[in-house]
């Protein structure tokens, strides 16, 4: 048994709600929960996520540093 008085109070059917319509009940510490982002409106869950980097985060590296194919291709070129 926890210890008397020392426990906030614990509410097992607590509402979340996400753009003022309820998306389910969780148990927590306060009776109601009001929350920007969930699983069933992001992107990432949704299927919705758009990919904005065209060029990949190797490529850019290996570009920047010089390491790249094209770019050892052009110094051969030159030389």
């Amino acid at each position: 048994m926890p210890k008397a008085d020392i426990h906030p109070e614990w509410y097992p059917d607590a509402k979340v709600y996400c753009d003022g319509k309820l998306i389910m009940t969780v148990g927590s510490t306060k009776p109601e929960l009001h929350v920007d982002v969930w699983s069933g409106n992001h992107p990432f869950y949704t299927g919705t996520q758009k990919i904005i980097d065209t060029e990949g985060r190797v490529e850019r590296f290996l570009r920047k540093y010089g390491m790249s194919d094209s770019q050892k291709d052009a110094d051969n070129a030159e030389g």
